[in-house]
């Protein structure tokens, strides 16, 4: 008995200290970033608390609020080989998942060649998602869920990490083509982006127009990044958080919780939500500091993990409600 005790001390020491060391350079990781891409510290930390729960983030706002600067930077902080593709109406998919190509050899030979296209990365960047057609973005789903590609038969595995960081303009709506629900249901989070105050643009206007631009510097390699990935799924969940994500998820379905929300709601989150709020709300509570998420953490994070896996009805539509006032009721009861 006296061994058994022991070794869960000694487990439990070496949790600890990889997570002061987790927390050390996620901490270098943020700094690196907000150096560059200024005033947008919840942006920052959803987008760090994305790649730390080892999935995929929506990052949504208008152009020219840094999203591309964002996704850039947090590949040179994280040591991650990073790629962006344009997506536009006339993208194929081979465009991104690459293609076989007939080479002929020496004696007349011929055969096939697999060609990687850009998803082979470690982070990719999807810019203006929305842009591309159904039959494109559908060739990322097999990618974000499945971490391989499959062509002409074959299948290839993608580099580990592997992570994509979607972007899309909320306001413009010709000439793109709205996400399937299976396809959001891949991200963890919606990162929304807001436009700065007034210092902070200030800041922009002076910092970013001489010779002198800041350059993100690296924090952490891409093995340090997993380590850290794997650390987080070993941390504890309280009972109380573990019930207040359970009851937020399913409340948040048609049929299911209080009528006067229940019946505004067209279609609602599926149990991934659940598990991408338990990683989310563990890789905040990391982030800063903690090694146990609190009911705090479900709430901040319920928004950012639910807005996208939620559909009102026509008549809630009609009545003005909004996704981000029916989770604002759903978090009231919360504790």
């Amino acid at each position: 008995m006296s061994a058994e005790v022991s070794n869960t001390a000694s487990l439990d020491t070496a949790i600890v200290q990889s997570a002061e060391a987790a927390v050390a350079q996620v901490g270098r990781a943020r700094e690196a970033i907000a150096s560059v891409v200024f005033g947008q510290e919840q942006v920052v930390e959803n987008a760090l608390i994305t790649i730390l729960a080892g999935g995929h983030g929506l990052v949504v706002g208008v152009p020219g609020l840094a999203k591309t600067k964002l996704v850039d930077a947090m590949g040179t902080v994280l040591g991650l080989e990073s790629r962006r593709i344009q997506f536009t109406p006339d993208l194929m998919p081979s465009d991104i998942l690459g293609s076989e190509v007939l080479e002929e050899a020496a004696a007349g030979r011929r055969s096939f060649r697999f060609i990687r296209g850009p998803i082979f990365a470690q982070l990719l960047m999807a810019d203006e998602i929305n842009r591309a057609s159904p039959r494109t973005q559908s060739a990322l789903l097999q990618a974000m869920q499945e971490y391989h590609v499959t062509v002409a038969g074959e299948s290839h595995d993608l580099p580990r990490p592997f992570h994509v960081l979607a972007t899309q303009n909320p306001i413009e709506q010709e000439g793109t083509y709205p996400l399937p629900e299976a396809q959001l249901d891949r991200f963890i989070m919606q990162i929304d982006v807001s436009y700065p105050d007034a210092a902070t643009e200030r800041r922009i206007l002076l910092e970013t127009t001489t010779d002198a631009v800041a350059r993100p510097t690296q924090a952490m390699t891409a093995e340090e990044l997993m380590a850290a990935q794997r650390l987080l799924r070993r941390l504890p969940v309280g009972e109380s958080v573990v019930e207040a994500i359970l009851n937020l998820v399913r409340s948040a379905r048609p049929g299911e919780g209080a009528a006067e929300i229940a019946d505004h709601l067209a279609w609602g989150p599926g149990p991934r939500a659940g598990q991408s709020l338990m990683l989310a709300v563990r890789a905040r509570a990391l982030i800063q500091g903690r090694l146990a998420p609190s009911l705090d953490d479900v709430v901040a994070l319920a928004g950012p993990v639910l807005k996208h896996r939620i559909a009102l009805t026509f008549a809630a539509r009609a009545e003005g409600a909004t996704v981000d006032g029916i989770i604002a009721r759903l978090v009231e009861r919360i504790g």
